[in-house]
């Protein structure tokens, strides 16, 4: 027992040969006691592995394919149980590929098909079923590779007569030489396609897609090298992308990179976010759009509401042109003609006219239009904020021209109004007390004649007017007469300037704390 243990763990070691089942195969020594030593009843004296296989089942060839396009038998007659359309005994009327002829072959007994190979190839294998190359002749790529090579080989000499015609021509030197930048490109071209990285990417419908680009050309600088700066913009290491721009301060004709966002906002991207908020509005406006749940709907929709925009642009563009013109198009023969004069006209060097009479272009509008007998448009005068014609000074534009006379008329009514505001007050009128001068109200040069026990009494009343106009109760209002306004004493306005509201005080809010405590006033400090 102890040297079978030894002799165990000297195979494992690799310092003995393994051993041999019956069939002469070696037995890895690594393999556990309970699996490499068969069952009683088997009766095996020798090592083997046999009970670990399904020793009962036959080996299924699993490489056989049906024959394609493979034929069996051409009749010549409609047989009985055959296509009604083809005549092939291979498949029903239902099941026939052939296009339907207009009588079929077991009216016409014309153009019978042929009978195809049927086999009934039974697949087990998980890698059999799902085998592309199964059933694949490799002689047909033998095939498609001697057609390659010999396109080549026809190509390379077409293109080495063409160099040498040029260089008969004096245009080319060294033809070996041109052959040989060419093959040098073409293999770096070779070169480039394994820039591709071969992977399975699981697709929405559930799928797998085939090969996807590399994300990155190795020539490149790598996004996360443009700005080491640890505040620049962020980069995600599993998609290996960089939204934001890294340099933002940097020349957009130098930048080789400007943030992946930049690709969102550029093509098609766009588009779709015009075509997302369409959708949006029209919903929320209760028209039925809905760009997830009926997206070829809000498609037409917003292509049709495109359209009726571009339609009233262009129709109020074409308005704009027919009202006012376009300075681009070409001249009328009417617009000349206006432009063009014989009169003539001399002007001196500053661009005062000195002989003749300068001839004014006119516009398309109405000029010189002098309604009511006037000389001179309306506008064009102006007096004491209103305006009116300078020919008679009148201001309602319906009225008629009454020239010099209207002139004089309005100017004895100027004249009238001035001299009546330079009259005196009537005596009849009521004297009203004119209030002192603010330094004298607001006892600020007077300071030292108020009165302290004054003082305080103003102070109460302040504060009992401040507690009545608070009260919801009108009925206990007094009512106020401008008269008793005038009569303000120093006193009075210095228990005012003491007792308003001052917000812009820092300490208002403490002091209001403290007064509402105490008892006190809530507009201001309190004086005991």
């Amino acid at each position: 027992m102890k040297r079978q243990k030894e002799l165990e763990e000297a195979r494992k070691a690799g310092l003995a040969e393994p051993e041999l089942d019956e069939d002469g195969k070696p037995i890895n020594p690594h393999i556990p006691q309970f699996m490499a030593s068969a069952p009683w009843y088997l009766n095996e004296d020798k090592p083997t592995l046999k009970h670990q296989k399904n020793w009962k089942g036959e080996e299924k060839k699993e490489t056989t394919w049906y024959d394609r396009g493979a034929k069996v038998f051409q009749a010549t007659k409609y047989r009985k149980g055959a296509c009604t359309n083809c005549g092939s005994m291979s498949h029903k009327t239902k099941d026939c590929m052939e296009r339907p002829r207009v009588k079929g072959a077991k009216y016409t007994n014309k153009n019978i098909a042929a009978d195809d190979k049927i086999q009934d190839i039974d697949i087990h294998g998980f890698e059999a079923k799902r085998d592309r190359w199964n059933g694949y002749d490799e002689r047909e790529w033998v095939k498609h590779a001697q057609k390659f090579e010999e396109v080549q080989n026809l190509r390379q000499e077409l293109r080495k007569k063409e160099l040498l015609e040029k260089k008969f021509q004096g245009e080319l030197e060294d033809v070996d030489g041109a052959l040989r930048t060419e093959e040098d490109k073409f293999v770096e071209e070779e070169d480039a396609a394994f820039g591709k990285v071969k992977v399975r990417a699981k697709s929405a419908g559930g799928g797998e897609s085939g090969t996807v680009r590399n994300l990155r050309i190795r020539e490149d600088t790598a996004k996360y090298l443009l700005n080491l700066d640890v505040d620049s913009a962020y980069y995600d290491p599993k998609s290996r992308s960089m939204r934001e721009d890294p340099n933002p301060e940097k020349d957009p004709s130098e930048k080789t990179f400007a943030g992946d966002n930049f690709v969102k906002q550029s093509g098609q991207a766009q588009g779709f976010q015009q075509l997302n908020l369409f959708s949006v509005m029209g919903g929320e406006r209760g028209q039925e759009v809905h760009l997830q749940a009926t997206p070829s709907q809000a498609e037409v929709s917003f292509r049709a509401v495109q359209e009726r925009k571009k339609l009233l642009q262009k129709n109020t563009s074409k308005d704009v042109l027919e009202k006012y013109g376009n300075v681009a198009e070409k001249p009328s023969e009417e617009v000349k003609a206006l432009r063009g004069t014989e009169a003539y006209v001399e002007y001196d060097a500053s661009g005062r006219v000195i002989r003749g009479q300068e001839i004014k272009a006119r516009s398309r509008y109405e000029e010189d239009v002098h309604p009511g007998n006037h000389t001179s448009v309306w506008g064009s005068w102006y007096s004491d904020g209103v305006w009116g014609y300078a020919c008679c000074h009148q201001t309602t534009r319906n009225a008629y021209c009454t020239g010099e006379d209207g002139k004089k008329a309005r100017l004895v009514t100027n004249t009238g109004n001035a001299v009546r505001d330079e009259e005196p007050p009537s005596p009849t009128r009521r004297n009203i007390p004119v209030p002192p001068h603010g330094a004298e109200i607001w006892g600020t040069d007077s300071a030292k004649d108020i009165d302290e026990d004054k003082l305080q009494k103003a102070i109460e009343r302040q504060e009992r007017m401040e507690r009545a106009n608070e009260s919801n109760d009108t009925k206990k209002r007094q009512h106020y007469s401008g008269d008793e306004g005038l009569d303000v004493s120093a006193e009075d306005m210095e228990a005012y300037r003491l007792k308003r509201s001052r917000g812009d005080d820092p300490l208002m809010a403490i002091e209001k704390q403290k007064a509402l405590l105490k008892g006190g006033s809530k507009q201001g400090y309190d004086f005991v």
